[in-house]
């Protein structure tokens, strides 16, 4: 195995590790918390202790940290290897070498501010600013794409989900504070969406090392 080839498994091995079993317990303490607002509800004495929720949403902010840098990780590899290693973008192009460096350090002090932002004004804003790198980077040279076959792509399910989680964080705040429960319907409408695509990446994923090239020459 080369060192390219390697540098393929880092992005899936810190999804196993870090982002699906995070996925597993957000799960888990999303419907405990469902089925505890139910119960008081229809105004029955609930088991479920109120610390669920406060759970839910501790570990669904480490989800979502997990899911923005692992998506960063997936767009590095590609882009140095298949874009500034193999262009020597520093020599043919310095500005655009300059300046996807300067996306990725824009990118995680966008999300880094977000996580700390309490305004709405500037969670929107940091929430839109980590949001355009993640889809800058993801423009560039060198990412596989499967543009032709978008609706089975691995790359367009990465991006939607990072971009629903970046704005699950934005929206915390908001879901607590609305008493119509508008925006926690649809917390749970667009994190449903993202499940289903974190079911896809996982086929997706594994497809597209094959295709890719990570065992272009089998062993005999």
């Amino acid at each position: 195995m080369t060192l390219e080839q390697f540098s393929l498994l880092i992005h899936p091995f810190f999804v196993i590790v870090s982002v699906f079993p995070l996925l597993g317990i957000v799960s888990y303490f999303a419907w405990e918390t469902f089925q505890r607002r139910l119960q008081i509800k229809r105004g029955e004495k609930t088991k479920i202790p109120p610390s669920v929720g406060l759970n839910h949403v501790t570990i669904g902010k480490m989800l979502s940290s997990a899911v923005f840098f692992v998506t960063l990780i997936g767009l590095a590899q590609p882009l140095i290897s298949k874009n500034i290693l193999k262009n020597e973008l520093w020599a043919t192009n310095f500005f655009l070498f300059i300046f996807i460096i300067l996306i990725f350090l824009f990118s995680i002090a966008s999300f880094i501010f977000l996580c700390r932002a309490r305004v709405k004004l500037w969670r929107g804003i940091f929430a839109t600013l980590s949001g355009m790198g993640i889809v800058i980077l993801g423009s560039q040279e060198g990412i596989f794409r499967r543009s032709n076959e978008w609706y089975w792509s691995h790359y367009y399910y990465g991006i939607t989900i990072c971009l629903l989680m970046i704005f699950s964080v934005a929206i915390i705040d908001n879901i607590y504070r609305d008493k119509s429960q508008k925006w926690r319907n649809i917390h749970i409408i667009l994190n449903c969406l993202a499940l289903l695509l974190f079911i896809g990446q996982g086929f997706t994923g594994s497809r597209d090392l094959f295709e890719i090239g990570l065992w272009t020459s089998p062993p005999s």
